[in-house]
């Protein structure tokens, strides 16, 4: 392997997650990017991201989301009630595939088709979590207040299993509820007891930390620090190690020679991307309310699923387990693969408009994954070909049963 640059030496320039997934993609050397593929998704995704003007205000086009009123204020109480809505949703966004996918006995929540719809639906994968959420909201339960969801006087795990109940024609519940349990009261005590029973009491600190010049990796350094249940980190027993000082936690485990450290922070930064994108000004002239000296969105990288590689990477599954090297493998090679796609956009960008570094600064692989996110769902069952390029039949999700995605 190539020796670390100048700028993979600097921490404020490369995320841990990006640094130890090429260097764990290239040890464990089970799956290869094909670079011509890369070209051409770098092509579609930019031609039409920009036909279909996504920009990340699209994250408010959806209609299960809460969004904060505009214009904006932190003394608004919609303000608090969004940033305790949107990390409940972070804190539980996981392990939604099913064994019974493609059929309607699926695990699915009922609620309405949207907030502004009265039709009923049944929603399924991450979109039964949002539905369930709020249909609880409206039923007047304050199931995102952590001084709520942290007691087990004030909401029994019966109750949280009532409001995840499934739809009549579901033959499953929800996956993983007990770790569902235990995520809700570790981060509700966490909150009740260092940040005023808030997340928007966590934002805060975290503003007065860095003096309102804190970055979008910095927010999710200091989420994975704090909270354990979004500490999305493995040490695999392979190749010889990358000792970062900034792993902080693995460095005595980091100094065998057979151990090797790989970070994925998926919740974390899925976290952060979506609190910026659901924030963000609507007049370009209007800071950022959480990052009002620039977030550097570009340093955050794609959220390390399985909606992603399912789209750009997967010819075949099986089930896989947690922290194995094929999972970890998927899991490297598509944030590699998204900040390769993130290149070549740039490049496209820069070669359009002779933008130089603003060009880069406007690309970003979190609304790359917000994208390829909401494609995989669309494509899912469809024809095999997207505006006359031609692809690959999409396949199932790998299947990894776990906390992390």
């Amino acid at each position: 392997m190539a020796a670390p640059s100048a700028e993979d030496d600097d921490p404020a320039c490369v995320n841990p997650v990006l640094r130890s997934s090429r260097w764990a993609l290239q040890e464990i050397n089970l799956v290869k990017l094909d670079e011509d593929g890369i070209t051409s998704a770098a092509r579609y995704i930019h031609s039409r991201m920009h036909r279909e003007a996504y920009v990340p205000r699209s994250w408010r086009d959806h209609a299960l989301h809460i969004c904060p009123e505009e214009p904006f204020s932190w003394a608004s109480p919609s303000t608090r009630s969004f940033l305790d809505w949107i990390f409940l949703i972070s804190s539980l966004n996981f392990s939604f595939w099913s064994e019974l996918e493609g059929t309607p006995r699926r695990f699915g929540i009922k609620w309405r088709e949207g907030w502004k719809s009265d039709k009923q639906v049944v929603h399924t994968g991450y979109w039964s979590l949002v539905a369930a959420v709020n249909r609880a909201l409206e039923a007047g339960l304050p199931v995102t207040d952590p001084e709520f969801y942290s007691s087990p006087s004030r909401c029994p795990d019966s109750m949280v299993a009532h409001i995840f109940r499934m739809a009549e024609q579901s033959d499953e519940g929800i996956p993983l509820l007990s770790e569902r349990v235990s995520i809700l009261r570790e981060n509700g005590d966490i909150l009740r007891s260092q940040f005023d029973g808030s997340f928007y009491g966590f934002v805060q600190a975290f503003r007065k930390r860095y003096n309102d010049c804190g970055t979008a990796l910095q927010l999710v350094q200091m989420v994975t620090e704090t909270f354990p249940s979004f500490r999305d980190e493995h040490v695999y027993n392979g190749r010889r190690g990358l000792v970062d000082p900034r792993f902080h936690r693995h460095a005595v485990l980091l100094s065998s020679p057979s151990l090797m450290y790989s970070a994925h922070w998926k919740r974390a930064q899925i976290l952060v991307a979506e609190t910026w994108a659901a924030l963000y000004p609507a007049s370009p002239s209007d800071r950022h309310p959480v990052f009002p000296s620039g977030p550097k969105i570009q340093e955050l990288t794609m959220f390390a699923d399985y909606r992603v590689p399912q789209i750009l990477l997967l010819e075949a599954h099986t089930p896989l387990k947690s922290g194995s090297k094929e999972e970890l493998s998927i899991r490297v090679a598509s944030i590699v693969g998204v900040e390769r796609v993130r290149e070549e956009i740039v490049k496209l960008v820069r070669a359009e408009s002779s933008g130089g570094e603003q060009a880069e600064d406007a690309i970003s692989s979190v609304v790359i994954d917000f994208y390829l996110w909401d494609l995989a769902k669309r494509v899912e069952g469809c024809a095999d070909e997207l505006d006359g390029i031609q692809t690959a039949p999409m396949v199932p999700v790998h299947r990894t049963r776990s906390i992390w995605y």
